[in-house]
């Protein structure tokens, strides 16, 4: 499978969210059951040798990819659409949907960046029996760039000018600049291809309510059948293209607490995939029974971080905005501050909780490996921390053992979600920081509260009412432009644009911002490469976050399972039509 493959823990795809161990099926969301499929015609029967079993710790909510709510939607949305493309483990794209992926030589890629065009297979049908054609991609287009759908994968189309179907099999891509990132579009986990013949009267402010994102048409090799107590079936698409599908069912199981999936997949064998187990090295090792099943793990870009707020959480404007950019935080703001915490934690404690399955790491871009600076180092050194903050007139003048200044006590909330390894981290954190005068009360959020996209959900991680939060993500592409877009000042999470955009820090520097722009439209790919690693070094400079550790993602995955090619580029779910069991 490639020589990316390790013993450990795993990317989630685009996804922020992460399984929990203290979760139940009770405490997570259900999906409307109302508007689906009724039960009674499908018989649920205990898993068989016929029947794929996967296993998830969240319950997905939608199959429309464009409208996910987290990484399960897209899972799940995986099964059923398509992209033109994708990239494999080790970043080269592989035509799906596509009869071939464009290149300059082929005549589909322009050489000043404007263009790319796209040749279409002739031999896909949707699920329903309709052809495939242009004019899927077109629409596809148009609904995820439509302000009013607020589709979640929106950024990946921003750079477009206009996509026009030349014949039924050809698509022509327009930028509105010259664009390296050519492939962001229309490939992976976020391009996935809605057929225009379902969703065409969905395109308005409605789209979510649109029938069809609980009853799909796709071209992927299964399709879906019913949904009932957050069990999700399956069975082959008999227009899928190819070879059919192995199995006579697939069934996903969401809500399952990471240790209950694990002990299914790798001890009793009763499942045949356990989605990104987060758990401790050593339970994950404990569990492990090679007859039965096994650990497998991917490193991609995930990146376990701590953020700083750079506003002030506990301050509101006129309009009764929180944490907004208007009013800097007393003393995260200042950046001999975020360096003595920097100093304070010490890293290679917390990775050692990932095991095999984590490394200790300063960068915030570490995939692909051409991105990566050597110019980016780490430092535990609490001495030298605790001498940044008296030069900067932060000190114990009560003798409480709580540095003050003005009046100001260095007093921190520390968030992130429930997860026992990132309790863990908390704890060692809140040693570290009291072990320089710097308090720390750490909150632990539900799962599903602090990944959530509502505006209303005061929790989330976008809201960030607290000074310190903890989370795992990265690029989704092996291209880091939207990725690394997300400290740019225009990406401000406010009231303004309900909480919507990524960079939740509030961080701002010009300096950066100009740098993005350039990297953005830069084709030499060599001078590419030195501008994203000139962004890295900035943010690590300003110590605008924290990268702790470098993440592997681990799924449990059954002996007796073949055939898939996991990528922390996509889904895990992008190739299961080539799954197989002997």
């Amino acid at each position: 499978m490639g020589s990316v493959w390790q013993l450990g823990l795993k990317h989630i795809g685009t996804g922020l969210a992460i399984a929990t161990l203290l979760l139940g099926c009770d405490q997570l969301p259900k999906p409307p059951e109302a508007n689906l499929p009724s039960t009674d015609t499908v018989t649920v029967e205990p898993p068989d040798t016929d029947t794929l079993r996967l296993l998830y710790g969240r319950i997905p909510t939608t199959l429309n990819p464009h409208l996910a709510n987290g990484f399960q939607d897209f899972e799940v949305a995986r099964i059923i659409y398509e992209p033109l493309a994708s990239h494999n483990a080790d970043g080269e794209l592989v035509p799906i949907l596509a009869a071939e992926v464009p290149t300059e030589k082929n005549g589909g890629v322009a050489a000043d960046g404007r263009t790319v065009t796209w040749k279409l297979r002739t031999d896909v049908l949707w699920s329903d029996g309709t052809p495939f054609t242009a004019a899927d991609v077109v629409f596809t287009f148009e609904f995820a760039s439509n302000p009013v759908v607020a589709a979640a994968t929106a950024d990946y189309y921003d750079s477009i000018d206009t996509v026009e179907a030349i014949d039924d099999h050809t698509v022509k891509i327009t930028f509105k600049q010259p664009t390296p990132a050519w492939d962001l579009a229309f490939v992976g986990q976020n391009g996935t291809i809605l057929p225009v013949h379902v969703f065409g009267d969905s395109n308005n402010e409605r789209a979510r309510e649109a029938t069809a994102n609980l009853r799909p048409i796709g071209t992927g090799p299964y399709r879906f059948v019913t949904a009932a107590r957050g069990r999700w079936r399956f069975v082959p698409n008999d227009q899928y293209r190819g070879t059919p599908p192995a199995f006579e069912q697939l069934e996903i199981q969401g809500g399952v607490v990471p240790y209950g999936a694990a002990l299914q997949v790798l001890q009793s064998g009763t499942a045949d995939f356990a989605h990104n187990l987060q758990l401790a090295a050593d339970q994950l090792t404990s569990l492990t029974n090679t007859e039965t099943g096994q650990l497998v793990t991917i490193f991609g870009p995930q990146v376990e971080r701590i953020m700083f707020n750079f506003a002030d959480p506990d301050v509101e404007t006129e309009t009764g905005e929180r944490a907004s950019p208007d009013n800097p935080h007393p003393f995260l703001s200042d950046r001999s501050v975020r360096r003595a915490i920097d100093l304070a934690i010490d890293r290679d404690a917390i990775a050692a909780q990932y095991g095999d399955f984590g490394k200790t790491t300063g960068q915030l871009l570490v995939a692909p490996n051409v991105y990566a600076s050597d110019q980016i180092s780490h430092t535990y050194d609490p001495d030298q921390a605790r001498q940044l903050l008296t030069q900067a007139g932060w000190t114990d003048s009560d003798g409480n053992g709580i540095r003050d200044k003005d009046g100001i006590e260095m007093a921190l909330r520390f968030r992130t979600s429930v997860n026992p390894v990132r309790q863990q981290t908390q704890a060692l954190v809140e040693q570290s920081l009291a072990n320089i005068g710097i308090a720390v009360t750490n909150e632990r959020i539900r799962i599903d509260d602090f990944f959530s996209p509502d505006p209303a959900q005061l929790d989330s991680l976008n809201h960030f009412y607290a000074d310190l939060q903890e989370y795992a993500t990265g690029n989704a592409t092996p291209d880091p432009t939207i990725y690394l877009s997300w400290w740019t000042c225009g990406e401000i999470a406010r009231q303004a644009n309900q909480w919507q955009k990524p960079n939740n820090a509030r961080y701002c520097n010009p300096t950066y911002d100009s740098l993005w722009q350039a990297a953005r439209i830069e084709l030499d790919p060599d001078q590419r490469a030195v501008l994203f690693r000139k962004l890295d070094e900035l943010l690590a400079e300003d110590v605008a976050l924290l990268p702790l550790v470098h993440r592997g993602t681990t799924h449990g995955v059954s002996q007796q399972l073949t055939g898939y090619e996991l990528t922390p580029w996509d889904t895990s779910t992008w190739d299961i039509a080539n799954w197989r069991r002997p």
